[in-house]
């Protein structure tokens, strides 16, 4: 019984060391995302008592026109503990309604997170005008579940979070790609986010994607066009500039600081 019992003991051990030996984990490469709008729930949120006589019509001409969802693709680029969010041009035919031009439903950010200093770049469209915010990485109370699922053929685990004290965040990371790193201006997790949704904000970022290769260094470097500020100066901006747009800034704003 007892060579019995040291046999199996030895066997688990063999084991465990020959599935740590051969796992794979993928630390470059790129990253295909999909991102996600309901329109239909975007535009209803903005609608109240004030402004319904115009905007239930044109929310009515929108939906004959209009799918319920706008889809817009994306890459993260990641290697050397270093990542690049940009956006992938889109060429479908412009809409003739003014609801597409909100920010939530377009691309506004190209994002380079270098997780070795913890340190941000981001060329971010603002109306006519092009911001470069340069700052720390943002940073995320997040709290990890139990709760798991597969994106793109890695097994994810959920966390949840609130940024900027009213956004509720729910992420999916996978700890098969060990990078902190995520799309948009989310990282801070023990893996590489795949999944992310903004459940009020009616928005959701999911992997389609992953593609594991060496990615040269020149694939990753920060943008540099547009106007120099950092996040705290650029709310200051946005606050002045959106004084008096009442509850439908309030929504604009939120969006340009994610």
């Amino acid at each position: 019984m007892k060579k019995h019992l040291i046999l199996l003991i030895t066997c688990l051990i063999s084991g465990s060391a020959l599935f740590a030996q051969n796992a794979h984990f993928t630390t470059s490469g790129t990253i295909e995302f999909e991102k996600r709008v309901n329109m239909y729930g975007v535009i209803k949120a903005v609608i109240n008592k004030d402004n319904e006589t115009w905007y239930a019509p044109a929310f009515e001409q929108y939906k004959k026109n209009n799918p319920q969802f706008k889809v817009l693709k994306s890459t993260l680029t990641f290697g050397d503990n270093k990542t690049l969010y940009a956006p992938v041009i889109d060429n479908a035919p412009a809409s003739n309604s003014w609801f597409s031009d909100m920010p939530l439903a377009q691309q506004i950010n190209t994002t380079f997170t270098d997780l070795n200093t913890n340190l941000s770049t981001t060329n971010k469209k603002v109306f006519e005008e092009t911001f470069l915010v340069k700052d720390t990485a943002r940073k995320i109370n997040w709290k990890i579940t139990d709760e798991t699922r597969e994106i793109a053929g890695y097994m994810c685990r959920r966390a949840n979070a609130l940024v900027m004290d009213s956004i509720y965040v729910v992420a999916f990371y996978s700890d098969e790609i060990p990078v902190s790193g995520g799309p948009e201006s989310f990282s801070g997790l023990p893996g590489m986010i795949l999944g992310l949704a903004l459940p009020h904000e009616n928005v959701t970022w999911f992997a389609t994607k992953v593609t594991d290769l060496p990615i040269p260094e020149s694939s990753l470097r920060a943008p540099a066009k547009g106007k120099v500020t950092n996040s705290a100066n650029l709310k200051t901006t946005l606050t002045k500039a959106m004084e008096g747009w009442g509850e439908y800034g309030k929504r604009f704003f939120k969006i340009y600081l994610l």
